[in-house]
């Protein structure tokens, strides 16, 4: 199935580079399926080949989802340059030794260098309230940069009083932060913060409203909206992200799908309708991932 609709919106990030605002998610499902690393899991390469083909080019992994392997074979066999794509892995085990994380990293990605490189939580520091260890895995970061294994270098999960820890002794300003963002969980304050510093946000699980937290109080607005648009409410989640300057990370096996997804570069949200969507995902709150270490900021 040839993607027809229009190119994929890209946003541009602190330090000149632009990344696409739509990534596909490798996901988590190897972790859960406990395959062992060396072992190929063909259903991931499938579908990262499904989305190359639909002409995603922002692919979104993990070493903690044991899945930079699979986007390395996936890479390879779709025979396309890598220069074409847009590549986001991110670091957590191996925090402690990040200099080899990244090289362990790009190995299995068989690439010379991604385009964003991300820590991927801050609690290695006790629980994140160690800033001398932040700062010093912030400090690891830049060097990757500088030696040229990651054109940009960013967080995920941080909150703001992390993002102020590290901005203390960064010579480099994180250029992104990864965080569970949807209509029930908009992170304001949080958002405001990356905004205060010209850090872009990125939204993992921005279907949440839709896909985890159904039903609620945001239900009769994506409908009306969906009606509107002639698209899902799966989509409408996509652009209110979208439209929010957040970058929207998602997944699926279907090609439908996945095709699908794309008909938010077709149109926009207004003001106001992003506006009635935030006051009503207002009404109730949904934390999908890493709620006991939000348990005192949760709305952060």
């Amino acid at each position: 199935m040839a993607n027809i609709h229009t190119p994929i919106p890209a946003l541009k990030l602190n330090d000149g580079t632009s990344i696409p605002m739509l990534s596909y998610g490798t996901g988590t499902a190897r972790s859960k399926r406990g395959k062992a690393e060396e072992e190929v899991d063909r259903e991931i390469v499938d579908g990262c080949k499904l989305a190359m083909k639909l002409n995603y080019t922002h692919f979104d992994c993990a070493e903690s989802y044991r899945n930079e392997v699979d986007l390395g074979v996936a890479i390879k066999e779709s025979k396309i340059d890598p220069k074409n794509l847009y590549i986001t892995t991110k670091v957590m085990h191996s925090v402690g030794d990040i200099d080899s994380a990244i090289k362990t990293s790009l190995k299995k990605l068989q690439l010379p260098k991604v385009d964003l490189y991300l820590i991927h939580a801050p609690y290695f520091a006790n629980e994140g309230k160690d800033e001398q260890k932040l700062q010093e895995a912030w400090k690891a970061m830049e060097k990757v940069q500088a030696d040229g294994l990651a054109t940009s270098i960013g967080v995920s999960n941080f909150l703001p009083a992390h993002l102020e820890a590290i901005m203390k002794t960064a010579k480099v300003t994180p250029a992104c932060n990864q965080v569970e963002f949807h209509p029930y969980l908009p992170r304001k304050d949080l958002v405001a913060a990356n905004k205060k510093y010209g850090i872009a946000t990125a939204a993992y699980g921005p279907l949440s409203a839709v896909t985890k937290a159904a039903p609620g109080p945001v239900d009769d607005e994506l409908a009306s909206l969906a009606r509107k648009y002639a698209v899902s409410p799966a989509e409408i989640c996509l652009r209110w992200a979208i439209d929010q300057d957040v970058i929207a990370i998602t997944t699926s096996d279907k090609e439908q799908r996945l095709s699908d997804y794309l008909r938010v570069t077709k149109f926009k949200l207004t003001p106001e309708e992003i506006r009635r969507l935030s006051e009503e995902g207002d009404k109730k709150h949904f934390r999908g991932f890493w709620g006991a270490k939000f348990a005192s900021d949760e709305r952060l």
